[in-house]
């Protein structure tokens, strides 16, 4: 484990730097405790902010670049976040690469290379996963009998929604809940079956899985003239977009087409937003309307930004999203993405990929990163 240690302004002042093992049980404590206060939040992200800027080397140096040191930063929202394209380019982890329990790899559907994410335990991930997912998936049940339309962890070790719906299968799926692709592909048969069986027995039932997976299934499902009317209290539940590995549909005809071939509302067709540069996962309350205004717990934060400045937007206009995610202990936590946002009640709304100018303005902002990091 990491050692503590102390960083010393000028001025004789002391910024405590926690040790690995305190950092992962401040965070298990702070990710179980619900009412977390603002204040609570921006003390935790600053102690967080000093261990990163100890030990992660290209972290440093940009944060240098900037200006931003733990002697200066005050408040959470001054953090320097990192553009998400780094993470392909740059080893960013505060622990040896090879000390790491897992490494979660991105698809590497949007560019060449594939970003790198080291956790040297996921006992944080899975905490801020469960927690999460209990909170604002499974709102008071403890189970419900699940089919998941994406390969298990055996098959793809380093993915990251993977391992997160391994999660929601293992400890809030019943026993017959099943996982419909294999090596061979989707066993749509099977999920037939188990539509079927959901549709007679009266018992709720959820459908979870990448969103490029649900596509063929509708359409087999039209092929084949066949429709379900899953019971009250089921839920579908996708993530992560098309990728390219299915026909793109705009949202409001891919939640009728769920709607239309589950017998599910849409306020009943869940989103969840994340990605392999965070531990901590954004949900809505289900598709009536699109976008709908997507949240997170506690323990992260959202800004809408210029990528060019960093600085927040102001509020009710479009700019990039910013997230600061506590659970996201090992390499920073402050990610510039470039998903394209906006702020609203209760959370953002995400409108999708940057274009034109806040596009260019990213990929500056990846540029400055590199030449900063680099040294």
């Amino acid at each position: 484990m990491i050692s503590a240690a102390m960083a010393v302004a000028r001025d004789g002042r002391e910024v405590a730097v926690m040790s690995q093992t305190e950092i992962i049980g401040i965070l298990l404590d702070f990710i179980g405790r619900p009412g977390a206060t603002d204040a609570e939040f921006e003390a935790l992200a600053l102690r967080l902010f000093a261990y990163q800027f100890a030990h992660n080397a290209p972290y440093r140096r940009f944060a240098q670049q900037r200006g931003r040191t733990p002697l200066t930063v005050r408040r959470w929202r001054d953090i320097p976040a990192v553009p998400i394209k780094a993470f392909k380019d740059l080893t960013l982890s505060c622990c040896p690469p090879d000390d790491a329990e897992r490494v979660f790899m991105t698809s590497g559907t949007t560019g060449s290379g594939r970003g790198r994410s080291y956790h040297p335990t996921l006992a944080v991930y899975d905490a801020s996963m469960l927690t999460g997912f209990a909170a604002r998936i499974m709102r008071g049940r403890d189970t419900i009998r699940m089919g998941i339309l994406f390969p298990d962890e055996a098959a793809l070790p380093n993915s990251s929604l993977a391992h997160y719906l391994a999660l929601a299968k293992d400890r809030f799926g019943t026993e017959d809940s099943a996982v419909f692709v294999g090596p061979g592909g989707l066993d749509l048969d099977a999920l037939l079956t188990f539509l079927a069986e959901a549709e007679t027995s009266g018992e709720p039932a959820a459908l979870l899985g990448a969103t490029y997976a649900f596509v063929p299934v509708m359409d087999a499902l039209t092929e084949r003239g066949r429709r379900f009317a899953l019971p009250a209290g089921s839920f579908l539940f996708d993530t992560g977009g098309f990728k390219g590995q299915s026909r793109e549909i705009e949202p409001d005809a891919f939640y009728d087409g769920l709607s239309d071939a589950f017998g599910v509302p849409r306020e009943a067709c869940l989103n969840m937003y994340g990605m392999t540069e965070l531990s901590t996962q954004f949900y809505d309350d289900g598709n009536a309307v699109c976008p709908p205004v997507k949240s997170g717990p506690h323990w992260i934060r959202s800004r809408v930004v210029d990528p060019l400045t960093g600085v927040d937007v102001p509020e009710g206009e479009t700019g990039v999203l910013v997230h600061h995610d506590l659970a996201h202990f090992n390499s920073v936590s402050a990610i510039l993405t470039e998903d394209a946002g906006v702020i609203a009640p209760g959370g953002f709304r995400l409108l999708g990929r940057v274009e034109g100018s806040a596009s260019r303005g990213c990929s500056v902002a990846v540029a400055e990163f590199l030449a900063a990091a680099q040294g």
